[in-house]
């Protein structure tokens, strides 16, 4: 294949840029990705509320085809179930809402991805974005339960924190915990509103606001209740950063 594309002119660079556009796959409802690795480093993951169960089943199949590992996010026990029954590997969290697939053998995790979370309300975001980071190849530690209402809890796992290269900071309420942080540590700190709180917390736009407003330098901010978008960062920069290409 290789010889045919040089008989033509083109270099192997010029094959990778090509394949890089190349297919997708057709399923009526959805179209698949399948290159989506080739150009990001990781298949196209599937976003689980609003589909139903056959759906995500049928998108799970597709990509488990061309690839050795799928994630599915906000994904309920329904689609758990139907995705299980194609893909009996498969593993669900509960308190992420995802459906897992990894089919590789003997993967080496990168350390230096940190999440930590302000409530036990936060949990599911938090979750969320470690078993992304995870999938991802990268060592997560986890602090919860540490928000600024008691400082203390916070400031005594300092050293875990300042030994992070990268840190996903989970609030809700008035999402201060990234700037408290970010205050603290010299690594970049991703903040996720969420959409816990009372009345005024407008369903996370609270906390999304407080933490655009940070003071805090090295703040980045991700949508609310995105833990996927948080953890695929994360571990991008986790991973660039150990490698020594950031």
């Amino acid at each position: 294949m290789l010889q045919s594309f040089r008989d033509d002119g083109l270099s192997i660079d010029d094959v990778i840029s090509q394949l890089k556009i190349l297919p997708y796959q057709d399923l009526d409802f959805a179209k698949v990705d399948h290159h989506r690795s080739i150009r990001k480093g990781f298949p196209e993951v599937i976003f689980g509320e609003g589909k139903s169960p056959a759906q995500v089943a049928a998108l799970a199949a597709a990509i488990l085809q061309h690839s050795q590992r799928v994630l599915v996010t906000r994904a309920s026990r329904e689609v758990f179930t139907a995705v299980v029954a194609g893909s009996p590997d498969a593993v669900y969290n509960d308190t992420a809402r995802t459906v897992v697939v990894d089919r590789r053998k003997d993967q080496q995790r990168v350390t230096g991805v940190l999440i930590v979370c302000a409530g036990t309300a936060d949990l599911p975001v938090a979750c969320e974005a470690a078993a992304t980071a995870e999938l991802m190849d990268c060592e997560v530690e986890r602090i919860f339960d540490v928000g600024v209402a008691g400082i203390h809890r916070l400031l005594d796992q300092l050293p875990a924190i300042r030994r992070a290269r990268v840190i996903v900071a989970v609030a809700g309420m008035e999402g201060a915990l990234p700037s408290v942080i970010g205050g603290l540590v010299e690594a970049p700190v991703i903040a996720v509103p969420t959409s816990v709180g009372y009345g005024a917390s407008f369903e996370g736009l609270a906390a999304l606001l407080a933490m655009l407003n940070s003071c805090a330098p090295g703040i980045g901010v991700v949508n609310i209740d995105n833990g996927f978008g948080a953890g695929y960062l994360a571990a991008l920069i986790n991973k660039s950063s150990a490698h020594g290409t950031g």
